[in-house]
């Protein structure tokens, strides 16, 4: 049986790496194989795109070549990672997927719907994500939490009119989208967001063993 693709989704600082470890542990306590991957990153080669994209520097990037190397890293992810996993029967649990590239690309750098959709037709050839858990969180909250963990990459030194962009397309594509979305307020406890998330989880659970 086809394994089920899970991606966790978010704006800076709404606690996914939190909600992560609560998954990985609802997977391990229902004994279902799984791998754990990032975006962008999960090969070699893809972590080093991702080295790439996230480091500060004086350049300006070009908002072209900035999709160009995340749909790069994305072709190897799925190649090597995400399309062997599910093969194999296994469940995929990705910190970002391409949802995050039409938020910080789309609607973050302005660059075209159209555009981004054409290179997710050419690399996904057909794959989507079963579930998407979309942690949301006002972008000045989120911020403060992203500059109280230390030094930050490239993309959290955007200004907040940035992170406003992207949390508008996120809850675009959720509302495009709800059988796939399930947003979830990332402002409540981190207990009670872990709830929110296992539940999300029970209810793909029971689809899955129907």
């Amino acid at each position: 049986m086809k394994g089920k693709f899970i991606t966790l989704e978010g704006t800076e600082g709404v606690g996914k790496s939190t909600n992560l470890a609560a998954i990985v542990k609802w997977l391990e306590d229902h004994a279902i194989p799984y791998v754990k991957t990032r975006e962008p990153g999960g090969t070699p080669l893809a972590e080093q795109l991702r080295e790439l994209l996230l480091a500060p520097r004086d350049e300006s990037v070009d908002a072209k070549a900035e999709l160009l190397m995340v749909f790069a890293a994305r072709a190897q992810h799925l190649a090597q990672v995400i399309k062997p996993a599910l093969a194999r029967g296994e469940w995929v649990l990705s910190d970002r997927f391409t949802d995050a590239t039409y938020a910080y690309q789309g609607g973050g750098r302005g660059l075209s719907l159209d555009v981004i959709s054409e290179l997710e037709s050419l690399v996904h050839d057909g794959l989507q994500p079963d579930c998407t858990i979309l942690l949301d969180l006002p972008p000045r909250e989120g911020l403060a939490r992203a500059q109280a963990r230390g030094e930050l990459d490239r993309f959290e030194n955007e200004a907040l009119a940035f992170f406003e962009k992207v949390r508008a397309a996120y809850l675009a594509r959720a509302a495009a989208d709800p059988a796939r979305f399930h947003i979830i307020d990332a402002s409540q406890t981190v207990e009670a967001v872990a709830e929110d998330v296992v539940a999300v989880l029970n209810r793909l659970g029971e689809v899955a063993c129907d």
